[in-house]
């Protein structure tokens, strides 16, 4: 069977809604000239270009398409008219449903030509407040003094997401780290070697819990995470490259506690609503997360620490229409009161650049200096 591709076209005219294939064309000016070369004609192409095409599209699709006989008129195969009929067939009944998805392509691409609107494309370690903060930029345009905002965001790891930056395939990142994360912790060695003072800036966005996502009752009566070494209790993980796993292993190190002894520290799940959802189907009785995600499941959330939540960009793109959109929409005191409402989150210098010095002092310039 043979497999259909759609295709669009970006133009100023105004022209009626087709999905149409231009073999169709060739065949409908073949059949109803009687000739290749008048067909030829009448679709402003050379002879050579349409017969070329044909032949291509015969082997393309393993048969004939016009009867090829000297003195003749050319016409259709069986093959050749069946597509015609074909084509007559879906475009009468999918008339209304082409015009619906043009128009929303059509509502698509005009942000691309609203000079109003604007799009940050940011890749971000999962959090559910930066998709009520998509949905926010949506619904009020009033905080960015009359732009339209649209926030692109990728969830994938904390590493990853200020990869994406660093490579440029976004203009954003957002990670989260324990509030003043010393030196010499396990947070420096990952986030260090991938932030540059000077080249990169923080941005304030919000203060979140983490803790122990449980059973409603909790059940086992966990309180830390030493209740979770050398016993029964299974434990779902997040993977490498994720805050969340940084996270988790810093609280390990200060508890001196060894990965080994947390019963399933190598079973992940891809985000805090999928390990949230692990523990209320019971595949695991606990896991770390961010209470939000397990008020959604219906679990009991045991608060073990507070972090923040960053958002980077390189210091070049403050100067941009979209950033600055950004940064007065996290100001917002409707987008502020909206994030304090949501369990376990609190506005915490929200769209304020910061001195990247102070949010993760790991970096002693004078000291440096001196050596």
């Amino acid at each position: 069977m043979h497999r259909l591709q759609f295709h669009y076209t970006l133009s100023r005219d105004s022209s009626p809604a087709l999905v149409r294939n231009p073999l169709i064309d060739l065949l409908q000016a073949v059949g109803t000239q009687g000739s290749i070369s008048a067909g030829a004609r009448a679709l402003g192409l050379s002879y050579r270009h349409v017969w070329g095409a044909l032949k291509r599209w015969e082997n393309e699709l393993g048969n004939e398409l016009v009867v090829w006989e000297k003195g003749q008129s050319a016409r259709l195969t069986e093959f050749g008219t069946k597509l015609l009929w074909a084509e007559r067939q879906a475009q009468a009944r999918l008339a209304p449903q082409i015009e619906a998805l043009r128009s929303d392509l059509e509502r698509v691409f005009a942000v691309a030509f609203d000079e109003n609107a604007h799009v940050v494309t940011l890749y971000a370690s999962h959090d559910s407040a930066l998709t009520a903060l998509r949905e926010e930029a949506l619904a009020s345009d009033a905080a960015t003094d009359g732009a339209q905002l649209h926030l692109d965001i990728r969830f994938c790891g904390s590493v990853d997401a200020i990869r994406g930056l660093n490579e440029g395939r976004c203009v954003m990142a957002g990670f989260h780290t324990l509030q003043q994360p010393a030196p010499g912790s396990l947070a420096e060695r990952v986030y260090k070697p991938l932030l540059q003072p000077g080249q990169h800036k923080i941005i304030g966005f919000a203060e979140r819990t983490q803790g122990l996502m449980v059973a409603p009752g909790n059940p086992l009566g966990l309180r830390s995470l030493a209740d979770l070494a050398n016993g029964p209790v299974r434990f779902v993980n997040r993977p490498l490259g994720t805050g969340t796993r940084v996270v988790l292993d810093e609280l390990l190190a200060q508890s001196g506690l060894l990965p080994g002894a947390i019963r399933g520290y190598e079973q992940t799940e891809p985000s805090h609503t999928a390990a949230a959802h692990a523990v209320a189907s019971g595949a695991a009785d606990v896991a770390l997360g961010i209470e939000i995600a397990a008020r959604a499941q219906g679990l009991d959330f045991v608060p073990l620490v507070q972090e923040s939540y960053h958002l980077v960009c390189l210091k070049s793109a403050l100067a941009e229409p979209a950033i600055g959109s950004l940064l007065a929409l996290l100001q917002s005191r409707r987008w502020q009161d909206k994030l304090a409402a949501m369990a376990g989150y609190a506005p915490h210098h929200s769209g304020e650049v910061q001195s990247m010095r102070r949010v993760l002092p790991w970096w002693d310039f004078a000291r440096q200096k001196r050596a």
